[in-house]
């Protein structure tokens, strides 16, 4: 997790962090999950304890929660291997959350993934850098990061009130703050391989690598 000043001399405390949106399943029974609410975050990283990996597993299996094409084979109809099924077969993954970005000493959110953004496209934060120099993540807020010169502008709700939260950081600030957050990912996926050994033996490398490509990220050894 990387913590920066702004770029304004506030006394800000700049962090971005993966998040994963949550779902309320309080009837989930297929391994150990924690406690989690409806239409909130879970931060993602190697920090997260076992029951915490499990909600960050369930999550994304129930993103993908869909009936795969004929192609990819036969749903199994035991309970487990229905659950993974789309996550373990769908060519195209999806995991509701992104990246986050908050200001710690006065928890004001500058970037909120929104409705339809996912994971999986924490990439696009590369193309505010050294791309087409602006993404949106999502709507209800529709946040945005737009790079101006050497400036990355971020806008909480682009689409709502003119007094929406903003922020400017330099593009080396947001480099570094994307760099760590990724790490943070790759960390969780470090823990959710050693989990699904645990938890999951007989489908443990299959779910980390979709876990991986839910991600988009290498995957663990």
């Amino acid at each position: 997790m990387a913590v920066w000043q702004s770029v304004r001399h506030h006394p800000h405390v700049i962090v971005m962090q993966a998040v994963l949106e949550t779902f309320a399943a309080d009837d989930f029974s297929l391994w150990p999950v924690g406690e989690h609410e409806s239409h909130g975050y879970l931060v993602l990283d190697r920090n997260l304890t076992p029951a915490e990996v499990g909600t960050a597993v369930m999550q994304i299996a129930n993103c993908n929660d869909f009936e795969p094409e004929e192609e990819h084979g036969p749903c199994p109809t035991d309970p487990l291997g229905t659950f993974l099924h789309g996550l373990l077969t769908m060519p195209d993954l999806f995991a509701a959350g992104g990246f986050r970005v908050t200001d710690n000493a006065t928890n004001t959110v500058f970037v909120e993934p929104g409705c339809c953004n996912g994971l999986e496209t924490w990439r696009d934060w590369l193309e505010v850098l050294d791309g087409t120099g602006c993404s949106y993540f999502g709507h209800d807020p529709s946040s945005v990061a737009e790079r101006v010169g050497d400036i990355v502008r971020l806008t909480l709700d682009a689409h709502g009130t003119d007094d929406s939260p903003v922020i400017e950081l330099s593009v080396d600030q947001v480099r570094t703050l994307v760099a760590d957050a990724q790490q943070d990912l790759q960390g969780f996926l470090s823990v959710a391989g050693t989990w699904a050994e645990q938890h999951l033996p007989a489908h443990a490398a299959a779910v980390t690598a979709a876990l991986a490509r839910a991600l988009d990220l290498v995957p663990t050894q």
